[in-house]
C-alpha cells in the first residue's frame, strides 16, 4: 500500500489497521506543514490544501464513473467521449475560498455533484450563513465576519439570497401537519421593530405546545398590527384546527383580546389561561422597583391559594394594602381574573408547570436576542424569517428538548386525569 505525500510524490505506508492510518497519515501531514512553517489554516494554509486535493480527487471520481474508464486508460480510446481538459473555478468552503481545477469531457454531459456546474459555495457555507443570520446578524454582519474570519468576499445579495431559501422551508413547516390533540398551548408575542414608512413595533406571535409525550412543538407564527380582535384569532385559531388539531386541553396567553372568544367558537372544551407570570410582570409594571419584592410578596398567597374563594380573599387583603398607591395593577387583576381563576382548579403539578414557563421563556428569550441584534426590519416578511431562523436554530443537541420532556412527565399524568382522558385517548 502506498501514500502520497505533500510534495506529491510516493512512499510506502505499512499495512495497519484504518482507524490509525487515519491518525497515522494525520500527524505526518501536520508534522510535515509545521516543520515546513506552512500554516495550518488560514490563506494557502494546510487545511485550504487538503480541501483542494479531496474536491479534485473526488471530481475525477465522478468524471472516471461518467465515462466508464480511469485516466490513460486505453479503454477509452474511441469509446465517443473522452476527457477534454480542465477548467479552474473558485469555490468558497469552510475553510476559506479554494481555487479548484475541474475535468471536462468532450460532450459536455458531464455534471459535477459535489461542486456543480456554477456552484460558488459548498453546502456548509450556506448553513453557516443562515446560522450567523439566525442568531441576529444583519448581511452586512455576515459578509464582515465571512471576509474576516475566512478572507472571502461574499456580497450583501448573494447573502440574502442564502437566506432567502429558508422561506420555502418556513411556507413548509407552517402548513405541516399537527398532532390531534396538545395538552397546553402557549400564545405569545415577540414585538418587533419594522419600517413601514416609519418604524413602528409590530408583534410576531408564536404558537408553542407540548405534544401528549411531553415534547416542545412550535406550531407556527404570525404576524399582527397589535389591534388584533376575535376574528383574527378565529383565522389563526382555524388555520391550525385545519392542521390536523381537533382538541387543546388548556391554551395560556397574556390577555390577547378576542382570543378567548375565538378559542370558544373551534374548541369549546379548552379552558383559556391567562399566564400568571406575564400577569406578576405586568403588574410590576404599575409600581415602583422598591416595591416589588412586598408586592410579589403578597400576591403570592393569591395565586398559590387552594380554593378561588381563598384566592378572592387574599386578593382583597392585597387590594386593601395597595390599591390606594396602585389602582391600576388592582384594575389588572380584576380584568383578569375570569382568565385567571381556572389556574385554582388544577392540581398542584399542573399549577407548578403552567406557572413556572421558564422552557416557554428560554424560547422566547433566544428569539428576542436575534430580534434585538437586528434593530429593524425592512418589512413583515423580513421579521418572520428573522424569527423562523432563530426558532430552527434553538437545541441543536437535543438534550433541552430531553430536559423539557422530563419536566413535563408528572404534569401529563395530572392533566390526563383532570380532563377525564381526552389525553390518553390522542396516544391510542
Amino acid at each position: 500500500m502506498t501514500s502520497e505525500n505533500v510534495s506529491g510524490s510516493v512512499e510506502p505506508v505499512e499495512a495497519v489497521p484504518a482507524k490509525a492510518v487515519d491518525d497515522q497519515l494525520i500527524d505526518e501531514l501536520v508534522g510535515r506543514a509545521q516543520a515546513g512553517g506552512l500554516q495550518l489554516t488560514g490563506e494557502g494554509g494546510l487545511l485550504q490544501q487538503l480541501t483542494k486535493r479531496l474536491l479534485e480527487s473526488a471530481l475525477e471520481g465522478e468524471i472516471t464513473d461518467h465515462l466508464g474508464y480511469d485516466k490513460h486508460d486505453p479503454a477509452g480510446k474511441n469509446g465517443g467521449n473522452s476527457r477534454n481538459g480542465k477548467r479552474s473555478k473558485t469555490v468558497l468552503t469552510d475553510v476559506g475560498p479554494v481555487e479548484i481545477t475541474v475535468p471536462r469531457d468532450r460532450d459536455g454531459s458531464f455534471e459535477p455533484k459535489i461542486v456543480k456546474k456554477r456552484q460558488k459555495r459548498l453546502t456548509g457555507v450556506d448553513e453557516m450563513v443562515i446560522s450567523l443570520a439566525a442568531k441576529g446578524l444583519t448581511t452586512g454582519e455576515v459578509q464582515a465576519h465571512l471576509a474576516e474570519v475566512y478572507g472571502a468576499e461574499v456580497s450583501r445579495q448573494t447573502i440574502s439570497t442564502i437566506t432567502d431559501k429558508v422561506l420555502e422551508g418556513m411556507a413548509e413547516w407552517q402548513s405541516r401537519p399537527l398532532d390531534a390533540v396538545y395538552p397546553v398551548v402557549f400564545i405569545d408575542a415577540i414585538h418587533v421593530k419594522i419600517r413601514d414608512g416609519a418604524v413602528a413595533n409590530r408583534p410576531v406571535y408564536v404558537a408553542l405546545a407540548v405534544t401528549a409525550e411531553g415534547r416542545r412543538d412550535i406550531l407556527g407564527l404570525w404576524a399582527g398590527d397589535g389591534g388584533e380582535g376575535a376574528k383574527h384569532w378565529l383565522h389563526i385559531l382555524t388555520e391550525i384546527k385545519n392542521r390536523g388539531v381537533s382538541d387543546v386541553l388548556m391554551l395560556v396567553c397574556d390577555g390577547l383580546k378576542g382570543l378567548p372568544e375565538a378559542v370558544e367558537t373551534l374548541w369549546p372544551r379548552t379552558i383559556v389561561q391567562t399566564c400568571v407570570v406575564h400577569l406578576l410582570r405586568n403588574s410590576f409594571r404599575y409600581a415602583a422597583r422598591q416595591d416589588w419584592d412586598k408586592i410579589a410578596k403578597l400576591l403570592k398567597p393569591v395565586y398559590t391559594a387552594p380554593t378561588e374563594e381563598a384566592a378572592l380573599e387574599r386578593f382583597a387583603e392585597f387590594a386593601d394594602a395597595w390599591g390606594r398607591k396602585y389602582p391600576a395593577i388592582v384594575k389588572l387583576w380584576e380584568n383578569a381574573w375570569e382568565e385567571f381563576i381556572p389556574f385554582l382548579r388544577f392540581d398542584t403539578e399542573i399549577r407548578r408547570i403552567v406557572c413556572t414557563t421558564n422552557a416557554i421563556e428560554s424560547v422566547n428569550a433566544r428569539i428576542r436576542r436575534a430580534v434585538k441584534a437586528r434593530g429593524h426590519f425592512p418589512n413583515e416578511q423580513a421579521a418572520l424569517k428573522c424569527v423562523y431562523m432563530a426558532i430552527m436554530s434553538l437545541d441543536p443537541t437535543g438534550k433541552g428538548q430531553a430536559r423539557w420532556t422530563m419536566r413535563w412527565k408528572t404534569a401529563l399524568n395530572a392533566f390526563d386525569i383532570t380532563f377525564d382522558g381526552r389525553l390518553s385517548a390522542a396516544r391510542q
